[in-house]
């Protein structure tokens, strides 16, 4: 029995069209017909392939966890919780302050969301949620192997509050230099945890 028509065009490269749209635009500033067009798709390609927009997002932000931010993932892979800590710190300053990016996604659209944009809303949290529950597994190993003297959960949730207000205070104009500043006053105070 034949299959369908093949599809002419490249997901993955529509999605990544998608995540750039999405990620400058935010999900609520993001209308169907930007997305079409940045992904040079017409709308019904679009739901054949991806589904509704939440849905496209939802991919989006997968994308966005093993493209753009895949810093973080690679961060856990250090064998000592200071390196692990100081990657992450210093992979959100690099992320949220290259001139083609703007930003942290899942930061952004977790903030000035309306209701019809909560679907998103949640998908963001949820990544960001992700993201600390792998930091504080880490941090539990780095614990039992005598590399940390905190509490695992207060650590990650320490360094996930740096993170994400990198990335605020990075889309209110504030310069790399000035985060780095700001990154290493962070990993002092964190370094007391931490040995050396």
């Amino acid at each position: 029995m034949p299959g369908g028509r093949p599809r002419a065009f490249d997901a993955d490269a529509a999605l990544d069209r998608a995540l750039e749209v999405f990620w400058r635009q935010g999900y609520e500033g993001t209308a169907l017909s930007d997305l079409t067009a940045a992904m040079g798709i017409n709308k019904p390609s679009l739901y054949a392939a991806f589904g509704n927009k939440a849905d496209l997002f939802a991919a989006v932000v997968d994308r966005y966890a093993s493209g753009p931010g895949a810093y973080a993932g690679q961060a856990l892979d250090q064998p000592r919780a200071r390196d692990v800590i100081e990657r992450l710190v210093y992979g959100a300053v690099d992320l949220t302050t290259r001139p083609q990016t703007p930003g942290c996604l899942a930061v952004a659209c977790v903030q000035g969301c309306g209701p019809d944009a909560e679907p998103a809303r949640q998908q963001a949290i949820a990544c960001r949620k992700a993201g600390e529950t792998a930091l504080r597994r880490r941090l539990d190993r780095a614990r039992d192997e005598g590399d940390l003297a905190g509490d695992p959960a207060d650590v990650a949730r320490f360094v996930i509050t740096v993170t994400d207000g990198i990335a605020v205070q990075a889309a209110g104009g504030t310069t790399r230099e000035e985060l780095l500043r700001a990154a290493e006053v962070a990993l002092r105070a964190l370094h007391l945890l931490v040995p050396g």
